[in-house]
This record gives structure tokens, sequence and C-alpha cells, in this order.
């Protein structure tokens, strides 16, 4: 992502003995990126809610495409709806692209693949023929097109603070999921010991008895195989209250860490209230 841009000064400000002094005249790249970003003073929140609402709308036409029944003006409609939002998409793309201080950074991060993959299926679509294309393939492309909501993401400052979290409690939940990954392929073991001599198919190998060990820890229970022994139910009560802790934990992690940043913007923004009421005094 490109670096933070810096809001707009005014034209002109006073000097220390009143006078007006002008500042200097902001490019248009300037103008461009703090619009994409949001924080233009005239146009930055009018194209924040241009883009929020073009991505829903085309998020819901995604899912309009699918009925069976659709008439054909409605699928037309559809089509140049699609059409006329793979060029905003397209012109935001290029626009960041070209006012980015780092172009490569920005081509290369989460939301510029995210950009650029929710647009590339129209694009292939146009340079193949859809009559090229493999309806396999096809589909796959059209899944890309849901990336489009991920780009939500990007006008939400709770997103922002989510990110934040993660990065704060990641080194503990990436260990916490690699122990979950070894508590899994255990109970799989065990289970498999208990439960193949009664059910050689439902428990054929250890890993068709890891499905049953994901689905228990995760609390899930489809109930399509599950253990008929004596022993292999008291191991089932054993799992279940382990899988209690294994849910809990990543969760208190996360949620403590979204409570400490939420707790710090607060009084960052107490302190700029106190600095502003000292300033006018």
């Amino acid at each position: 992502m490109s670096a933070s841009p810096v809001p707009l000064e005014p034209d002109t400000a006073a000097d220390s003995h009143g006078h007006a002094r002008p500042h200097r005249r902001h490019s248009w790249k300037e103008h461009v990126e703090l619009a994409l970003h949001g924080r233009h003073p005239r146009f930055g929140r009018f194209f924040e809610l241009l883009l929020l609402t073009i991505i829903a709308i085309s998020s819901v036409a995604m899912g309009i495409e699918t009925m069976p029944d659709l008439p054909m003006w409605a699928r037309s409609g559809l089509a140049i709806m699609d059409t006329v939002f793979v060029a905003v998409f397209t012109l935001e793309y290029v626009l960041r692209i070209i006012v980015a201080p780092h172009w490569r950074r920005y081509v290369f991060s989460f939301y510029g693949v995210i950009d650029l993959l929710s647009i590339l299926p129209f694009y292939v679509g146009l340079v193949l023929g859809r009559g090229v294309l493999d309806l396999k393939l096809a589909r796959a492309l059209r899944l890309f097109r849901l990336l489009r909501m991920f780009k939500l993401a990007r006008y939400t400052k709770a997103t922002e603070r989510l990110i934040r979290a993660w990065k704060i409690v990641r080194e503990e939940v990436v260990v916490f999921g690699a122990a979950s990954v070894i508590v899994l392929y255990v109970c799989a073991m065990v289970i498999y010991q208990f439960e193949n001599p009664a059910q050689p198919e439902a428990f054929s190998s250890v890993f068709a008895a890891m499905w049953w060990a994901a689905i228990t820890l995760t609390t899930v229970g489809y109930g399509d195989i599950y253990p008929i022994t004596a022993m292999g139910r008291i191991f089932t009560v054993l799992m279940l209250l382990i899988a209690l802790g294994i849910i809990a934990i990543p969760t208190g992690l996360v949620s403590s860490a979204l409570t400490s940043l939420r707790g710090q913007e607060e009084d960052q923004a107490k302190d700029a209230a106190k600095e502003n009421a000292q300033g006018e005094d």
C-alpha cells in the first residue's frame, strides 16, 4: 500500500504579523491520492461512499445472476452493470498505481492484489471469449469477482483495528494453531485404536479418523461418523472438554488485543481534545 497521504492545507495562511501568505498549490496527484484514501476535504467522503455502494451492488448482482429463471432483459442489464463496475474499478486501480509513491509496493500489497483479481476475470473473458473458456475455468474466474467484497475492508476503521490486533497476537495464535494440529493428529491416532476394530469402514485409517477429530474439536459434530465403543465415547467426552479451550483461547487473545487498541485510541482522542482546548485558551 502507498504511504498515508498528507491532508490538504488551505491555500492561504496567516504569518506572524497577521498577513496572509500563500501555500504551495497541490498537484492533481495529491488531490487524487487523498480522494482515493477518503481524506480529501471536498471529494474524499463522496468517493468513499461511491465505491462502497458499487461494491455492495456488485456483490448482490453476482447472486442475482445465479437465479435460473432470470429473464433475458435482466441478464443483459446485469452484464451492462458489471461492465460499468469493472470500468470504475479499473480506473481506481490505474489511479492508485499512478499516484502511489512506490507503485510496486502497492501492486504487490494485499489490497493491490485484491484490486487486480477483482477485475481480472472480466478481461480474461474479454480476450479469450466465452466460447474458448472451459466451463470450470469460467466458474473459477467468476469466483475471483467475490474478492471485490474484500475491498470493503479498506474503508472501515474496525478492519484496521483488527489487523493491528492480529499483528499483536499473531505469534501466540500461530503457536497455538500448530499445537492444535498436533492435538488433532494425536486424537485421530487414539480414536483409530479404539474404533477401527468395531467400525473398520468408518475409521478405516488415521487420516479418516482425522475428519472425526476435526468436527469434534471444533464442536460441530455432523453425526456422520461417531464412536460406538465405551472407550471411544469416554475419549470423545475428554476431547470435547479440550475443544472448549481450543476455541476460547485464540478468541480471548484477539479480544484482549482489540480492547487494548480501543483503549489506546480513546486515550489518544482525549489527549487530542485536551490539546485543542488548551490551544483555544
